[in-house]
């Protein structure tokens, strides 16, 4: 009984000794385990630098930490991936190339017998509707259209199902893309139930065999931002600070406006994704700024592009900005029409390029 008494005090008498080695200022035992609701987003916060316990002296180390992650430029803002951007972009450029995730720029006349350009056309057009309608990113859109256009250029479709095609193809687009997608009998009832549910979800079948389930392909959207990063950052040198913010809004919507007017147009099946986003960019620029040369060799690096490359794209997209083409599709337009969009479809442009903005910049 006594050597349990014994044994009983030496315990308390350790564990005691142990508990007064950890104290409140030890960094370990300090810390807590918290769930992933109670963590902050500390990518913009201002970090408070360590302070040694002992010293009360602050590590330098930290400050200089601190100092360098305000940077806001390409290689340090976390968005744009800088330590392996060029990577990202480089793989994106090889996928954009593949056969099996591009669609023929000649179905119409190759595959197609009851389908037009029109009517693609108005296809698509009814398609931002419907995708402002559920709210969808835009990425689901030019998934959509992409899925459309690959599907249409290996099988034969009837004219009464192509509606059904382009619905089914924004379902897939949709389960792909969004975190919460409209369900199918939303999408029944956004054709006025044209096509019954289990028409969709056999069309939604066909689409995935036939693209062997190969779902994810680089569209104008994954390489216009980079772009768009780097036209923003030279519109500094053209503006006063107090125009700046505005300009770099008006840039980015007006890219976005301009790359979705491409998807109107048939004949832009025969440029790259990155082609696009380019030469998007630099009928941005122009539109914003006709006295200066819209290109410039940080674009050119950044984009692989050179402006005699993109004269072609660039000439199609400003038709398309003046109604030249597609006058009749007014979805987008409208759309860009909007205060929140800073109504970038009614800023005006100069009717004609000038030629020399198409030479090779120094």
């Amino acid at each position: 009984m006594a050597d349990q008494v014994r044994i009983t005090r030496l315990s308390k008498k350790r564990s005691t000794e142990e508990a007064a080695s950890f104290s409140d200022e030890d960094p370990f035992v300090s810390k807590r385990r918290v769930v992933l609701g109670e963590l902050r987003n500390l990518t913009n916060a201002a970090i408070s630098p360590l302070v040694n316990p002992k010293t009360g002296v602050k590590s330098k180390k930290v400050k200089k930490v601190v100092q360098k992650n305000t940077n806001k430029d390409e290689d340090e803002d976390p968005q744009m991936c800088g330590p392996y951007v060029s990577g990202i972009y480089e793989y994106l450029h090889q996928m954009e190339i593949e056969p099996k995730r591009r669609p023929s720029p000649s179905y119409l006349e190759k595959v197609q017998s009851e389908i037009s350009a029109n009517m693609r056309g108005v296809l698509v057009d009814w398609l931002v509707e419907v995708a402002e309608e559920y709210k969808l990113g835009s990425e689901t859109l030019y998934l959509s259209v992409s899925y459309i256009d690959r599907f249409l250029s290996l099988n034969t479709i009837a004219r009464n199902k192509l509606q059904l095609l382009g619905v089914s193809s924004l379902l897939v687009a949709s389960k792909y893309e969004e975190i919460n997608p409209p369900n199918v009998d939303e999408f029944c009832y956004i054709t006025d139930n044209t096509y019954t549910k289990d028409e969709v979800v056999k069309m939604e079948a066909d689409i995935l065999k036939t693209l062997k389930f190969e779902m994810g392909n680089p569209t104008v959207r994954a390489f216009l931002r980079r772009v768009t990063n780097i036209a923003q950052e030279r519109c500094k040198l053209v503006t006063n600070k107090t125009k700046t913010q505005t300009i770099n809004l008006q840039l980015e919507f007006l890219g976005y406006y301009l790359a979705e007017l491409s998807l109107l147009d048939y004949s832009c099946l025969k440029f790259l994704p990155s082609m696009v986003a380019a030469s998007v960019t630099f009928l941005a620029n122009f539109i914003l700024h006709p006295e200066i040369n819209p290109w410039c060799p940080k674009l050119q690096k950044c984009s692989g592009y050179k402006p005699v490359d993109l004269k072609e794209c660039v000439l199609v997209i400003h038709d398309l900005y003046f109604g030249r083409r597609g006058g009749a599709l007014l979805s987008i337009r409208d759309k860009y029409k909007q205060h929140k969009f800073k109504c970038v479809a009614t800023l005006p442009s100069p009717p004609e390029i000038p030629v020399s903005y198409f030479e090779d910049v120094c």
